[in-house]
């Protein structure tokens, strides 16, 4: 029987563990740790230059870090492991002079499917994203967003277990943005791990179950998205009244933070004083008005990336 703490450990798929990267006069990476649980969707964010690029870099094996270690599954990662990857970089990076179907073939062989296995997939794939007529096309007479479809296509469909998207939206409407949201949650639902760079924090608060935020080459915030929402909260409260001609209260637990009286209702925002519970909180506004609603307002995953980045 296994001791508790070992029970309840956590199967990561991908370690990252006191990465240093320099290049000339310039730290990129200064000791960045990075734990991505298998099955789940993982940001990594930061600012412009914060080294997220570089980190990616490191794990696909493009470039080596001056110390520290990358494990694949509890093991130092392999040139091999290469194969158990999906890239897709934020600079896409298609020949633009070839036919899609040629190039989406030829990639396809290259991470190691067969000629018939890929034409199966390929088709699937772009009669899914509603792309099958182009094939023969040159992907410069393509748009922009139908030219990412065909890199996202390619980037899946050898199945990996890891998949990498770097910007994934950049350049999509929001119908096309729904669909590779839904896809992406589709692929952890079949069991792939999803490391997410963006600077899209409502894409974060969406589909991310985790996080990891650099800034300057460290790692400034990380854990569970839920969590470090509620870890940033306030306690700040938002509620409205049955009437709307009432007055505004004054609080012993709470302070008033905006109060307006609109459509026969009394809207009011509050935050309560340090040492107070919600439940506190909730008795003395129910003493003074007839609550109708009563929320916290939780901060966004925005907020908490502007507040970090400037601390």
């Amino acid at each position: 029987m296994l001791p508790p703490n070992e029970k309840t450990k956590p199967m990561y798929a991908l370690e990252a563990e006191k990465l240093v990267k320099r290049f000339a006069n310039h730290l990129a990476l200064n000791e960045v740790d990075l734990n991505v649980p298998e099955n789940k969707i993982y940001g990594l964010l930061g600012p412009n230059g914060a080294g997220k690029t570089t980190l990616i870099r490191i794990i696909n094996r493009i470039t080596a870090p001056d110390s520290g270690q990358v494990r694949w599954k509890g093991r130092p990662m392999q040139n091999e492991d290469i194969f158990r990857i999906g890239y897709l970089p934020e600079e896409r990076g298609l020949y633009k002079k070839m036919k899609v179907g040629e190039q989406a073939m030829y990639l396809a062989r290259l991470k190691g499917l067969s000629r018939q296995d890929a034409a199966i997939r390929l088709a699937y794939w772009f009669e899914k994203f509603d792309i099958e007529s182009w094939k023969n096309k040159k992907l410069e007479e393509l748009s922009k967003g139908m030219q990412q479809k065909v890199q996202f296509i390619i980037t899946i469909l050898h199945e990996p277990q890891l998949l990498i998207f770097d910007e994934p939206f950049s350049g999509f409407d929001p119908v096309n943005t729904q669909l590779l949201k839904d896809e992406i949650l589709n692929l952890k639902n079949n069991g792939a791990t999803v490391l997410f760079s963006t600077h899209n924090m409502a894409s974060v608060e969406e589909i991310c179950d985790d996080i990891t935020l650099i800034n300057q080459s460290k790692v400034v915030l990380h854990g569970e998205v839920k969590e470090i929402r509620r870890q940033h909260s306030k306690g700040i409260y938002t509620l409205s009244t049955a009437d709307g001609d009432l007055e505004e209260q004054k609080g012993k637990v709470y302070d008033t933070l905006s109060c307006e009286s609109k459509n026969n209702r009394l809207y009011l925002t509050v935050q309560k004083k340090d040492s107070i519970t919600t439940g506190q909180l909730l008795r003395e506004l129910s003493s003074q008005y007839d609550i109708r609603s009563f929320e916290e307002v939780i901060p966004t995953m925005n907020d908490i990336f502007i507040q970090t980045v400037q601390q």
